[in-house]
């Protein structure tokens, strides 16, 4: 379970960063950088990385994290992820968050604990936590803000591009959505680079199984 053990070894306002939609199709990448209070409150015990906690539970952990949290979100659109590359999307996600953040709170954090290996260009110090939110709270609770704004976001958007199963895959390459890119063609909020490379790795296995 996550814990305070890397917030509490740090000097200075401690922030975790997370981000969510580097896999999908169609949709931007979307960060969160979060600063939970000293003692963490009961409405927000038990919190987990998102990945493992149950969808209803996250929602309800977003909406106690919005009322007892310091939190910034920041994206990268679609046009940016196809002219930047992916990575450099995410890292522009994460300082769009921590920006964010130190616009809530008047100033800029002293650390932020970022999940994963590299280590983002923000306006602070990072320290970098391979599955950070398994092990720090900050980070699992900006990973459950980050999934449940980018999926409420991808629900939105469901309703007016009906047949890309938006309002469940939210995005990522499941069959219903690669189905409906052939039958119906893309959107304005696919990434077009991934879409071309999904088609080339599907026509690649198709002419594999064939011979």
């Amino acid at each position: 379970m996550p814990s305070f053990r890397y917030e509490r070894a740090l000097d200075g306002i401690v922030c975790g960063v997370d981000e969510v939609g580097r896999a999908p199709l169609a949709g931007p990448v979307l960060a969160a950088a979060v600063i939970l209070p000293a003692k963490l409150p009961r409405a927000l015990q038990g919190m987990d990385d998102s990945k493992i906690v149950p969808r209803e539970k996250r929602e309800e952990y977003a909406e106690r994290l919005f009322d007892h949290a310091k939190i910034g979100i920041g994206a990268a659109s679609v046009a940016e992820i196809d002219t930047i590359n992916i990575l450099r999307a995410t890292f522009l996600a994460m300082a769009r968050a921590v920006a964010a953040l130190s616009a809530v709170i008047g100033e800029t954090p002293a650390w932020a604990l970022v999940d994963g290996n590299q280590a983002p260009k923000l306006p602070c110090r990072v320290q970098t936590i391979v599955g950070g939110d398994g092990k720090s709270l900050s980070i699992a609770a900006a990973s459950i803000v980050a999934k449940v704004t980018r999926d409420r976001l991808m629900h939105a958007l469901a309703p007016r591009y009906p047949g890309y199963g938006w309002e469940t895959n939210v995005g990522y390459p499941t069959k219903t959505h690669r189905d409906a890119i052939l039958s119906l063609g893309i959107t304005r909020h696919h990434r077009k680079r991934f879409v071309n490379l999904q088609r080339t790795l599907e026509l690649e296995l198709e002419s594999n199984s064939a011979d």
